[in-house]
């Protein structure tokens, strides 16, 4: 009997998007309706992932050094967790790909789009998600949030709102770019509300 192919979802936006928040309620959803869900997020995903991903958050370096090692922990994620649950049918719900490469090393750091394509083309040839839900904020609010969090920032949260203006902007942009793959959520809402929007989405894709 064949295995029916599975799904891969992500979930992007500024921090303080509140997209932590609903990739929990999004995976309870998904398993409530039987599907067999496999929740990861990047930079990290896998053992070399983590590693990685502590340094990226925490350490100092080279914009293009930062970028490499985003597309270096992506390559080992895509090969480890994403492409294989995918094959045996399972779907997978991932905080964060490769559009937050464009937001945040892109927008935010100003490395070049074309540089950008030619790391998502060779890391990932043609593979993209099969949905994106990008929660949107104006970043005074996402500010105010992530001024409430309790717990020390990594060093992109620490950033200007001027670079989160820029990680904003970018987003929108690639929305714009893909709109048949990414759904904007306006994270102004309740939860409730933006939870029966997720509904209505996922009954339709």
């Amino acid at each position: 009997m064949q295995v029916s192919k599975g799904k891969f979802i992500t979930l992007e936006g500024v921090d303080g998007a509140g997209k932590s928040t609903h990739l929990g309620w999004l995976v309870e959803h998904l398993r409530a309706r039987g599907r067999v869900v496999v929740q990861t997020r990047e930079p990290g995903g896998t053992p070399l992932g983590e590693k990685l991903r502590e340094l990226l958050l925490h350490e100092a370096m080279h914009l293009e050094t930062e970028a490499l090692l985003m597309f270096a922990a992506r390559r080992e994620h895509l090969e480890q967790v994403i492409k294989p649950a995918i094959s045996r049918g399972d779907w997978v719900v991932c905080d964060r790909f490769t559009d937050a490469s464009f937001a945040y090393q892109g927008g935010g750091r100003g490395l070049s789009v074309e540089k950008l394509h030619q790391l998502e083309t060779w890391v990932q040839g043609d593979f993209q998600p099969d949905l994106t839900l990008l929660f949107d904020l104006p970043i005074e609010i996402a500010a105010q949030r992530m001024a409430g969090a309790d717990r020390q920032l990594d060093r992109f949260e620490q950033e200007k709102t001027e670079f989160h203006e820029r990680v904003r902007a970018a987003y929108l942009a690639r929305a714009a770019e893909m709109p048949e793959r990414v759904r904007i959520i306006d994270s102004r809402q309740t939860l409730e509300q933006i939870n029966k929007q997720l509904e209505q989405i996922l009954s339709s894709d």
